[in-house]
């Protein structure tokens, strides 16, 4: 009985009487065991187990200051999670309501005292192997979950990556820069940091941001390109970006891909509710507002098909005028002090072509 199972096997014994502990420890040391602990106080029995996690709990019933009702109760955090953690009671209490009691709070099996030798050896062993295939059942589990997460994510970012190549090819067509997407995306994470955000939530606008204009994939050339002043009808289309690009981006599990629903459906919506859909103030989503901005400033100091690219000052005066109309004012006031400190990213703008009123 030397196998390896045994040797590397850590054994806590709990029980108040010394000669029982002796008993036990000698027992299982004869028969191949080196890794026992005992104790006779269990008020110490969870420094024991945090400074060496026992594989097995030989536990006394009957005890002072804590019986081993109590402990059993004081360990269920340790017995909830992880691998089976088997606790074998010792008892001279054989009743049965002692018994239902014991299996209730968590026993596995039980001793009898006094001990029979092979009885204990057998019931250790037993116990032991049980112990041994839930930890290689637990960590086969383990792994098989980390597989399932580690696809998931592999699919969920296969996902992203191709609506992010669907956003670059819808830029592409009025934006000749090709960097709108990482702008947006970078200055309304800098925006939402300065707000506060936490570092998941900044991260988590920066991946959703750029996908803000995806649904500009519905929208026909003549009107997107357009280098005039939109007709009625045609800026009834250009609105109807907004909810093409919240049905390509819903129903998603990604909380990237929901966040960036939300964002494609409320950014062109204004503070004073005169925005596409006529959602105003708190009621659109902050993380909306947040793209709104940027957006807008990007688009301002950027050439498109239909208008010049603002010099900076003209553009930070424009983005000042329409807190409180088009914007959320507090957002704002963040905004015009990131630029202040230098914080907003902002690259030349293209060679000026047609100007058209922006929308």
């Amino acid at each position: 009985m030397e196998s390896p199972l045994y040797r590397s096997s850590h054994i806590l014994i709990v029980d108040d009487e010394p000669a029982n502990c002796a008993v036990l420890t000698r027992l299982l040391n004869q028969h191949g065991f080196g890794n026992i602990q005992a104790t006779t106080d269990p008020r110490d029995i969870l420094v024991l187990m945090l400074e060496t996690p026992p594989d097995l709990i030989m536990l006394d019933l009957h005890m002072p200051h804590l019986d081993g009702f109590a402990v059993m109760e004081l360990l269920k955090p340790w017995l909830a999670d992880g691998p089976l953690l088997p606790i074998l009671v010792l008892t001279a209490d054989a009743t049965r309501d002692t018994r239902l009691r014991a299996l209730a709070g968590g026993a596995k099996d039980f001793l009898t005292k006094p001990f029979d030798a092979t009885e204990v050896l057998l019931r250790v062993e037993n116990l032991l192997e049980t112990r041994a295939l839930h930890t290689t059942l637990f960590r086969q589990n383990a792994r098989l979950e980390e597989k399932v997460q580690e696809r998931t994510r592999e699919v969920e970012q296969s996902r992203l990556e191709m609506l992010e190549r669907l956003s670059t090819l819808v830029e592409a067509r009025d934006d000749l820069t090709h960097r709108h997407m990482l702008r947006v995306g970078e200055n309304a994470a800098r925006l939402a940091a300065a707000l506060g955000d936490s570092a998941d939530a900044v991260e988590l606008l920066r991946r959703a941001a750029p996908l803000h204009d995806v649904g500009k994939v519905g929208i026909p050339d003549h009107v997107l390109l357009k280098p005039s002043r939109l007709t009625p009808d045609e800026y009834a289309v250009i609105r109807e970006h907004t909810l093409i690009g919240a049905r390509i981006l819903a129903d998603s599990g990604s909380p990237v891909l929901q966040l960036a629903e939300r964002i494609a459906r409320f950014h062109h919506e204004r503070w004073d509710g005169d925005g596409y859909h006529g959602v105003a103030g708190a009621a659109i989503p902050r993380e909306a507002s947040i793209v709104s901005i940027v957006d807008v400033f990007d688009a301002l100091t950027h050439v498109r098909p239909y208008k010049t690219a603002w010099p900076l000052n003209e553009a930070i005066g424009e983005i000042r005028r329409l807190a409180g109309q088009a914007f959320d004012p507090e957002l704002v006031a963040v905004f015009l002090e990131l630029h202040r400190r230098g914080e907003v990213l902002v690259e030349p703008g293209s060679p000026r072509l047609n100007a058209r009123v922006v929308a």
